[in-house]
């Protein structure tokens, strides 16, 4: 099994924090080999950002992402960046509210309101990301919710972690009809 996974948005979205915390509950509460890089735009807030990780049951040599199983896309600007470089038949996430799909992209297109549900379930906008992220768990086995759920418990200050983890919930249950 090897995963290439592409969080892509702009700076502010929690992009990168969502891909540190697929690796940490991959490598950490799973024991399963994961790299995870970022890259920021001119701009760290508002800028093109990008958390790349690598789920490999074995050994992973070379840490750079060529062609993504898998992208997660939060603007416009990263789908239409992203969405060339998917593997032939890999999954794209989207969101309803900031990016518009097109069938150009060689890739089961999954949309769903994931913003707009945080919104009106939880009212803060500061885990969208948390949300996405589960989101990507629900259309996908890649790593257990309770391992995410540790890693937040592990990374995250003690008055948001209940509210990350409700966050997280959310997606899975709006990611999951979706899982094929």
């Amino acid at each position: 099994m090897r995963t290439r996974i592409v969080f892509s948005g702009s700076g502010g979205q929690g992009v990168v924090t969502a891909a540190i915390l697929l690796g940490e509950a991959a490598v950490i509460h799973e024991g399963i080999n994961a790299v995870q890089s970022q890259s920021y735009g001119a701009a760290a807030r508002g800028g093109a950002t990008r958390g790349n990780v690598i789920l490999s049951d074995e050994a992973i040599n070379f840490p750079s992402i060529t062609q993504p199983n898998i992208g997660v896309c939060l603007t416009q600007e990263a789908y239409n960046s992203v969405g060339p470089e998917m593997r032939p038949g890999g999954i794209m996430l989207t969101d309803t509210r900031f990016v518009a799909t097109t069938r150009k992209v060689d890739a089961r297109q999954v949309e769903l309101p994931l913003y707009d549900t945080v919104m009106r379930e939880i009212g803060k906008p500061i885990v969208f990301n948390i949300c996405v992220l589960g989101g990507l768990l629900g259309l996908v086995d890649l790593v257990r919710t309770e391992s995410v759920e540790a890693a937040i418990r592990d990374r995250v200050a003690g008055d948001f972690v209940e509210l990350n983890i409700r966050a997280l919930h959310l997606g899975f249950a709006l990611g999951r009809p979706h899982r094929r």
